[in-house]
């Protein structure tokens, strides 16, 4: 491995290299060499969200603060992908927290599209959120916390299994049944409002 002499890191080090001599020492300096990599495209994810530069300067550093963290929990492979996942997280539960729900379309700001979309393929309005959200609520417990888990907080099945406890299949059940009873609670009060 590459790496360490002195505090002299190789600007030849690998992510890899990088990574696991973070896991190994917990050096903050080796974690904000590789973050520094990608903080202008953090810094712009977070813009696109925010639509206010100093919201989204202050959120780049609270994503460091949560990468500290989660990276001695998680296992990663694919440290610009996972990263990626964990600062739209941070800028959808900021938002969420706030109440400041602005909708803008993904496909035109270059971002992934969005898991739920109305029959007209349009993105959710407020109103279709709070219908969500009530529709949410009606899930059996099970399927609620598994959707809850894997769509709003972006956990794998995995993590979904170590966090509920439940059996790797009743996840994944739970997740497609409660996907299927959400779709169709919307489908059936999408007119009642």
């Amino acid at each position: 491995m590459r790496f360490i002499r002195h505090k002299t890191i190789d600007p030849k080090a690998t992510e890899a290299d990088l990574l696991a001599h973070y896991k190994n020492s917990g050096d903050l300096e080796v974690l904000g060499r590789l973050y520094e990599r990608y903080m202008p495209l953090l810094y712009g994810l977070c813009l696109k969200y925010f639509k206010d530069e100093e919201l989204s300067k202050d959120a780049v550093m609270q994503i460091f603060e949560q990468l500290i963290k989660k990276l001695k929990v998680h296992e990663v492979s694919n440290f610009k992908s996972w990263l990626y996942t964990l600062a739209r997280n941070y800028c959808l539960m900021e938002l969420r927290v706030t109440g400041k729900h602005e909708f803008v379309n993904l496909d035109d700001a270059g971002l992934e599209t969005p898991y739920f979309q109305s029959a007209e393929g349009d993105d959710l309005t407020e109103m279709q959120l709070k219908q969500m959200g009530r529709c949410l609520e009606k899930l059996p417990t099970e399927q609620k916390v598994c959707v809850e888990l894997f769509y709003l907080q972006q956990k794998c099945y995995k993590e979904v299994t170590d966090i509920t406890g439940f059996d790797a299949n009743k996840v994944k059940s739970y997740i497609q049944n409660g996907k299927r009873n959400l779709k169709i609670c919307m489908e059936k009060n999408s007119g009642n409002e």
